[in-house]
């Protein structure tokens, strides 16, 4: 039995689905809550200027 190209085509396919699967349980696991909490944040944090001068 040969490999053929579309067994290469539903193996990739596999693959690919089996990573997206991993980095989503990743994304959404407890352990990485309250890293992801305080990266949501930061684009609103204003930080304040230390030499005195505003900036606009």
């Amino acid at each position: 039995m040969s490999m053929d190209l579309n067994d290469l085509r539903i193996l990739v396919t596999v693959f690919s689905f089996a990573i997206f699967a991993g980095i989503a349980v990743w994304a959404w696991s407890r352990r990485n809550q309250a890293r992801f909490a305080e990266a949501e944040r930061l684009p609103f944090l204003d930080e304040q200027p230390t030499d005195g001068a505003r900036h606009e």
